[in-house]
């Protein structure tokens, strides 16, 4: 698993689903959980953070949501080169093979369908860290 003092983003525009995320991350024991309401305000934030020399090192994004959308936001940390490493989980109530290959395709670590519990999202978070560290080795 990732070390608990892993710094999380959590980006989704409804707050209870936010609050969700966060409050399972907690249970994780993880502790460094930022929140954004859309991926308008969460790429700015992630490219402060590096500037701030205090990265993200894990983003969890709705895929649906207004301003811009989880995929775009995807596209935009892959395309640069600051934040093209940083872990990409897309968290979606779409579970269309489209939307799959597509987050696929733009580099996304995992994605979890909602709803979704506690145990899933552990499941998830254990597979992209190994998923990252043996890249990280290769």
């Amino acid at each position: 698993m990732f070390p608990t003092t892993t710094k999380f983003l959590v980006i989704d525009d409804f707050a209870t689903m936010r609050k969700i995320i966060k409050k399972v991350l907690t249970e994780l024991g993880y502790t460094n959980v930022e929140e954004a309401d859309d991926g308008k305000t969460a790429l700015p934030a992630l490219k402060k953070a590096v500037e701030d020399g205090k990265p993200f090192q894990f983003v969890i994004s709705d895929w649906n949501m207004p301003g811009m959308t989880g995929i775009d936001l995807l596209k935009a940390c892959k395309a640069d080169s600051n934040l093209k490493s940083i872990p990409f989980m897309l968290v979606t109530a779409e579970s269309e093979q489209k939307n799959i290959v597509e987050a696929a395709k733009n580099g996304v670590s995992d994605y979890v369908v909602k709803p979704f519990n506690a145990t899933t999202l552990k499941e998830k978070l254990e597979r992209i860290y190994q998923k990252h560290n043996n890249q990280k080795a290769a």
